[in-house]
């Protein structure tokens, strides 16, 4: 029996695929950074409002639930602060 090679007409093969893994992984984890920083950025020109909470919520969804918990608490974050 013959193996049949798994990446046989993709040019790069399975480097193509480790290439995007890794870009998927940093775009992964700097998304939500970025949305930490603008959320403490906007958070801090407003009063009554603890910045740094927000922002680790912001990582920390970001971090454990993937870039769609970090925008939930983004959301959540202009529902609740809307003033």
């Amino acid at each position: 029996m013959v193996p049949l090679p798994l990446f046989a007409g993709l040019p790069g093969g399975v480097e193509l695929l480790i290439v995007f893994f890794i870009l998927l992984v940093i775009f992964s984890l700097l998304l939500p950074v970025g949305m930490a920083y603008w959320v403490y950025q906007d958070a801090r020109g407003r009063p009554d409002t603890d910045e740094t909470l927000w922002a680790l919520a912001t990582v920390l969804a970001g971090l454990f639930v993937s870039v769609f918990g970090a925008g939930a608490v983004v959301l959540l974050y202009h529902l609740i602060e809307r003033q």
